[in-house]
């Protein structure tokens, strides 16, 4: 009906849904409920092996990404949807092996684009967030 209330998050441009700043799994839960077609999926994937291979992690969305990080000493991962893609921040991402290859206008930080059909390489991606998660994190 014109004019009802959902409780269904609102999509902002690109198709990132827009979800209230907190910290824990809720957050990230709600974000991952609300992506968008098959970045749905993608996102439950990504928090599992985050889950799997830093079992202690720390979890916030804020600015509308989910990040992850260890607690006191920073985010080592963010992602956010875009259109056509996820986005994956690697705050550190010039100090992993091998280096992702997007590069960011911020001098360590590199970024991983995941597009709709593409096979997810989730030996790189736990390699990646391994090492990650080893290094200093960002403060925000």
């Amino acid at each position: 009906m014109a004019g009802e209330k959902t409780d269904k998050p609102v999509l902002l441009s690109g198709g990132n849904p827009q979800i209230a700043k907190g910290y824990g799994d809720g957050p990230i839960q709600a974000y991952i409920a609300a992506m968008p077609g098959w970045k749905s999926d993608i996102g439950r994937r990504l928090d599992a092996l985050v889950e799997e291979i830093v079992p202690d992690v720390h979890k916030a969305v804020k600015w509308n990404s989910p990040l992850y990080g260890i607690e006191g000493d920073g985010w080592f991962l963010s992602y956010h949807c875009f259109a056509k893609y996820i986005k994956l921040t690697f705050f550190r991402g010039t100090s992993l092996d091998p280096v992702p290859p997007v590069a960011s206008k911020t001098a360590e930080t590199r970024y991983f684009h995941i597009h709709e059909g593409e096979a997810l390489d989730e030996g790189l991606l736990a390699g990646w967030i391994r090492q990650a998660s080893r290094l200093p994190g960002e403060r925000m």
